[in-house]
């Protein structure tokens, strides 16, 4: 992957349910930054995959892992030739994630090779906002924004989900340690309601892209 951009990348990650799109949404909107969200009523495995983990998840992570590469192939137009920064509500590392979590060994090596050459030369954020929260806060996000297909989600898989994203960002800070993530706690902040907590968030995000203008 690659960072050579004259913009800010920002990338919003986390489980799912915790907030990422309305996060990203608002974060687009203070800064006027462009808004690129994710695919997800759109694919069509992804019903059949909450109903059935095994038989459903290669197919569902490959159309993610193409329609997310398209989307970042644009996404890398806008940052080098427009100048245009960017506010995601996700990044393409999050496909390997799941994908680790959901293939079986001899499908996620077949993942694996492909992602490797997909994602070579994609655009990587520097600047990671990072948002967790318990499994009872995101159960009832999920159970409250009402997606039929999310309803038959098993808790355990999202428990387990949570718990590898938080290790995943933690080796990232390590590999990466370039690349500035802000963590905060989606049960201890509300950054829909409370105007507060946003400002706490943009403040943040504003250190951050002033200390680090090297990385764009």
């Amino acid at each position: 992957m690659s960072n050579h951009f004259d913009a800010p990348f920002i990338a919003v990650e986390g489980p799912i349910g915790v907030g990422k799109t309305s996060l990203a949404t608002k974060i687009a909107e203070h800064y006027q930054y462009e808004l690129l969200k994710e695919i997800v009523d759109e694919n069509p495995f992804l019903s059949k995959f909450y109903e059935d983990n095994n038989e459903w998840s290669f197919q569902t992570e490959m159309f993610f892992l193409c329609n997310r590469f398209k989307q970042l192939e644009d996404t890398n137009e806008k940052l080098l030739q427009n100048g245009q920064a960017v506010v995601s509500d996700y990044h393409i590392f999050k496909n390997h994630l799941f994908a680790k979590q959901t293939l079986k060994q001899r499908h996620f090596e077949k993942y694996d090779r492909i992602y490797s050459i997909l994602t070579d030369g994609l655009p990587t954020p520097n600047l990671i906002v990072y948002l967790n929260a318990s499994l009872p806060t995101l159960l009832d996000r999920i159970k409250k924004r009402g997606r039929s297909m999310e309803q038959s989600m098993d808790p355990d898989y999202l428990a387990q989900l949570s718990s590898d994203y938080q290790q995943f960002m933690k080796d990232h800070q390590r590999v990466y340690p370039h690349v500035p993530v802000l963590s905060f706690n989606g049960d201890e902040i509300d950054f829909v309601k409370n105007t507060e907590d946003f400002k706490r968030i943009t403040d943040l995000i504003d250190d951050a892209l002033k200390t680090n203008t090297n990385l764009f």
